[in-house]
């Protein structure tokens, strides 16, 4: 468990690493919301939490992220 756990922060922080790619805040944002997507439902699914609720957080978290990054 301990392991699979970390393996999924692992892969969400790698995820939500690339939340700035784009060159408008707007692209940046889209990606970041798609990547924190993908990332949160691995890590609610991970937790216990439940992949659509983390994919939620996830893609709040991303968006958010990718909007406020410069380019």
């Amino acid at each position: 468990m301990v392991r699979r756990l970390t393996s999924s922060a692992v892969a969400a922080i790698m995820l939500l690493s690339l939340a700035a790619c784009g060159d408008t805040a707007g692209s940046r944002a889209l990606s970041g919301g798609a990547i924190g997507a993908g990332g949160g439902a691995i890590l609610g699914s991970a937790t216990g939490l439940g992949a659509g609720t983390g994919a939620l957080i996830g893609a709040g978290v991303g968006a958010g992220t990718g909007a406020v990054t410069a380019h």
